[in-house]
Parts: structure tokens; C-alpha cells; sequence
């Protein structure tokens, strides 16, 4: 009897130990560690060649991606095979592309190329392959225009990695495993703090989003160029190497093009989730061709017929939270301005019903109805969403008198869409609902 006990407890303090060692390891501050350890051991050239970064998809348009990876060792010549399933073709075809190639230094090769067009595709997939290495095969949906469409929204995750992976824990807990996740995901900019350091898109973003759901391979990124991850130079070697800089080609032969050229340099774009249609800005780089652009696609029938119409932009239109000192001595007040000053009448006047910003690191939305008579009113929900992991804005530098709600903590929004019906729902790094509201047609 007493020997049975003996073994039930040396049996007990095993499964605790281990049940112990298994948080240790999935704790955030080890994930943490453990990225920025691989990452300097890659630096080293000790992994004879390997995937840095598993191939990741971002929107391009609407009917186009932008897929690009990286390796510790040149790769000769890569393919990236890809085919779109639609219902209406049962023998999907399959395409290779020949991606642009970019060497950073010794142990970071960069690949990118184009996927598309998918007219009417329900799923694609792809896969970068050579005679060295094979990515695993990625598969990502396309909602149609009635489809429920869940888009998770983010921002500002920039120089806090280990908060940044709590968040993207309970974003998994959110979604649940067996869900699938996203469809696609609003990142408002600023993911990294420099933009020219491979280690802050390593540690930052790449390694806790792999780690994190995947949701760079399966949820297609539509990305906001923030002040923090864009860099402005329009050269050949600017740092903007991860980023998707080049909206309005369709080619990797034209990408090729402009990579060797480095005169091409466009963040603004539009491209329809579900049966919302979205317009990105670009913040910070302000100019007569994104304005002539962003009126042409506000009168457009794709903008104008949408069931939802969404605008993007890095730098609110009206903030309230920043540090005192560069808000008014610095001049930081004038970043952006003339979204405020000279896009947001276009808003108005073209029926926008929500623009989403990040910048400010916490969470604030309003509906704001700009005259009591419905027939004549503008309403436009604006929400700044911008605490997945940066340090937190607690000072107020203005006050707007507009908004309904504000959280000063971390946090990220589920965003889903239908037929008739937008839910935007809010959530705290703990998963406790902190705003919701719907907007329906």
C-alpha cells in the first residue's frame, strides 16, 4: 500500500511538473525569448538554409495578393505555385510564378511576387517551392458579397512583442481552433518600431504572428501604412522590404520592374472584403495623386453599391491621446492633418460609414450624426483602434467631445459582416467585451 502511494505521487508530481513546464513554455515571455534567440542564431549562419519567414499574403486589390517570404540562403530558382478554386470550375488550374528576388545580406533573402487575377475564386492556395526547400501549402477563403466575412482588426503592435502574443492568444481563444479564424485582417499600421531593423519585423510581427494563428498564410493582410513601419524614400534600397509598396501593378513581371527601378511607391489602394469595400490611405505621405485617386474611388459604382463602406487610415482624423510634449512642442499635432482638414468632407459627402484609424495606443469610437434630420444627415463611426501590444497613450492633448466610449488598455476588434448587417465588437487582452455596436442596411 505504501509503495502504491509512493507511485501515485512520483506519478502526480510528474503531470504537475510537466503541466508546468508546458505554460513555461507557451508563456509570451518565452515565446518571446525564444523568438529573439532563433532569430540571432539564424544571424549567425549556423542553420545551413532554412525558412525565415513562411510565405505571407496580403490584399492587393480585389482580385489580387501579394505574397512574400524570406530564407537564410539563396534558393537558385524558386516557384511560387498557386491555383484559385471557383464552384464554377471543378480542375482548378494551377500557375507558377517566378518571384523578384532581393538580397538583404548574408542570411535574409527576400522573395515576393503577385498572385492573381481570382475572379470569383471561393479559395486559393499556395506554396514556394525550389530544390532546396518546400513552404508548407497555405489556403486562405474569399467571402462573396452576402457571406458572413469575420475580419479581425489591430494596430500598433510595434516594440512590445510579449504583449503582442497575449493578445494574439486570446485573439485564438476568440476565434477558437476549430473555427478557422479571420477571413482577412486590418492591420491600421505600425507594426514594427524601426523599419529598417529585419530583427523588429522578425520579433515583432513575423515570428508571433506564425506563432500566434497563422493568420499571415491564411487570413489575407490588409495593410496600413503606419509612421513607424514605412519608410518614404523612393529608391532601390529603401527599407520598405516586407511591406507591400506596390498597389496598382498586376504583375510579378511588372514588380520585378519596379523593384530594379525603386520608383514605385504606392500604399494607397481599395480591394472589397465580403461585401464591404474598403479604401486604405497612406498617412503620411500626403499627395495630388492620392487625393485624385481617393475621388475617384469614393464615386465609384464598386464604393457607391457596396452593402458597407470602410476607410483606412494610419493617423485619426481626430485624436486625443499622445504624449504633451511632441504633441504641441514637437509639432506632432499637423501628422495627418489633412485627413481631417481635406479628406473627411469627401467622406461625408460620399456616405462613408466607418473610418478606423490606429496611431493613438488605446481605444476610442464614435457615431457621430451631423444633423437631427436622417434625410440630410452624415453619419460616420469613427474608431481608433490601437493597443495590440505598443505602450499605452494615458495623456489627453484634445478633447473632440465626440466620443461615445474610450479604453485606455490593450485590446483588438472582431469585425464581422453580412448581407445586412456590420458587427464590430471590441475586446480587452483579457476577452472582456469593452464596445460594441452593429450598423445595418
Amino acid at each position: 500500500m505504501v509503495r502504491r502511494r509512493r507511485l501515485l505521487v512520483f506519478t502526480a508530481a510528474q503531470l504537475v511538473a510537466l503541466w508546468l513546464l508546458c505554460l513555461l513554455i507557451w508563456d509570451p515571455r518565452t515565446q518571446t525569448g525564444l523568438a529573439a534567440a532563433k532569430n540571432w542564431l539564424n544571424q549567425q549562419h549556423l542553420y545551413p538554409c532554412a525558412f525565415l519567414k513562411q510565405p505571407a499574403v496580403f490584399v492587393h486589390d480585389k482580385d489580387h495578393y501579394y505574397v512574400v517570404w524570406e530564407t537564410t540562403c539563396g534558393l537558385g530558382t524558386p516557384i511560387l505555385e498557386w491555383w484559385a478554386e471557383a464552384p464554377s470550375e471543378p480542375a482548378p488550374a494551377h500557375h507558377y510564378t517566378q518571384p523578384v528576388y532581393r538580397r538583404l545580406d548574408a542570411v535574409h533573402h527576400r522573395y515576393s511576387a503577385i498572385i492573381g487575377p481570382v475572379h470569383g475564386a471561393a479559395r486559393v492556395s499556395y506554396q514556394a517551392s525550389s530544390y532546396r526547400l518546400s513552404s508548407r501549402q497555405h489556403t486562405f477563403v474569399r467571402r462573396g458579397q452576402d457571406d458572413r466575412t469575420r475580419v479581425l482588426v489591430m494596430s500598433d503592435n510595434q516594440n512590445g512583442p510579449t504583449v503582442f502574443r497575449r493578445v494574439l492568444s486570446q485573439i485564438q481563444r476568440h476565434y477558437g481552433r476549430s473555427d478557422g479564424g479571420p477571413d482577412a485582417v486590418l492591420h491600421l499600421g505600425d507594426t514594427v518600431q524601426n523599419v529598417d531593423s529585419m530583427t523588429d519585423w522578425q520579433t515583432q510581427l513575423f515570428s508571433p504572428m506564425e506563432g500566434g494563428g497563422g493568420y499571415l498564410q491564411r487570413a489575407p493582410l490588409a495593410f496600413v501604412p503606419g509612421n513607424h513601419d514605412h519608410d518614404k524614400r523612393r529608391a532601390p534600397d529603401n527599407a520598405n522590404v516586407y511591406a507591400n509598396m506596390y498597389h496598382g501593378l498586376h504583375s510579378t513581371d511588372d514588380l520585378r520592374k519596379a523593384t530594379t527601378e525603386g520608383n514605385h511607391h504606392r500604399f494607397y489602394y481599395s480591394a472589397s472584403i465580403g461585401g464591404a469595400r474598403l479604401i486604405v490611405l497612406d498617412a503620411e505621405c500626403p499627395s495630388d495623386e492620392q487625393t485624385a485617386f481617393l475621388e475617384q474611388e469614393l464615386q465609384s459604382a464598386a464604393f457607391q453599391t457596396a452593402r458597407f463602406r470602410i476607410v483606412a487610415v494610419h493617423i485619426p482624423p481626430y485624436m486625443e491621446f499622445w504624449d504633451p510634449y511632441t504633441w504641441n512642442d514637437k509639432g506632432e499635432k499637423h501628422w495627418g492633418e489633412h485627413i481631417r482638414l481635406e479628406y473627411d468632407r469627401l467622406f461625408r459627402t460620399h456616405h462613408v460609414d466607418l473610418v478606423v484609424s490606429g496611431h493613438q495606443h488605446n481605444y476610442q469610437r464614435s457615431t457621430v450624426r451631423r444633423d437631427e434630420d436622417p434625410a440630410r444627415s452624415d453619419t460616420i463611426t469613427y474608431a481608433i483602434v490601437g493597443g495590440a501590444g505598443g505602450d499605452l497613450d494615458l495623456k489627453r492633448v484634445e478633447d473632440w467631445h465626440m466620443y461615445n466610449t474610450t479604453f485606455l488598455g490593450h485590446h483588438f476588434v472582431s469585425l464581422e459582416i453580412d448581407a445586412r448587417r456590420l458587427d464590430w465588437t471590441a475586446y480587452d487582452i483579457d476577452g472582456a467585451v469593452v464596445d460594441r455596436f452593429a450598423i445595418e442596411r
